[in-house]
């Protein structure tokens, strides 16, 4: 199934907003429900998977909200060596990309009930791009549930 296949049945196959890996882990913030009507605009439910050698961990309920996708795009258009770009909603989980000259990026994550955690990823490609493509096909799936 393609990915832009999987977005029309997010509960078969989700669809990551988010995917950086390296052969050291990986880092998913991972769409796994549908929009729903707990707020004015409606939101998405997402997971974030953080593994490593010293931590393997899944959050389930974080709630993706329009307004955060936009800011996210923002941040990562810009997303050049020295700057980051995020998801924070103020309260509960949220997650931080950092940029680094070496080519390194720095996953900042934190959920103050659960954990706080620093990885690092060395992606391959351009993986900025590949995210901005990611977002689209979370806004597609948005636009026609």
């Amino acid at each position: 199934m393609r990915a832009s296949d999987a977005m029309t049945h997010p509960a078969s196959a989700p669809v990551d907003l988010v995917h950086l890996a390296d052969e050291g882990g990986h880092f998913i913030v991972r769409i796994v429900g549908e929009p729903s009507p707990l707020t004015e605009h409606g939101s998405l439910r997402a997971e974030v998977l953080a593994s490593a050698s010293f931590v393997d961990a899944r959050l389930d309920l974080f709630f993706l909200l329009p307004r955060y996708l936009d800011l996210w795009e923002e941040a990562l258009s810009d997303l050049v060596p020295g700057r980051s770009a995020g998801i924070d909603s103020g309260r509960g989980l949220s997650f931080e990309l950092r940029r680094h000259e070496n080519g390194w990026v720095s996953v900042s994550l934190h959920d103050p009930d659960r954990i706080t955690l620093g990885l690092g990823f060395r992606p391959k490609g351009d993986w900025v791009q590949e995210h901005l493509d990611r977002l689209e096909q979370v806004r597609r799936f948005w636009a026609d549930a």
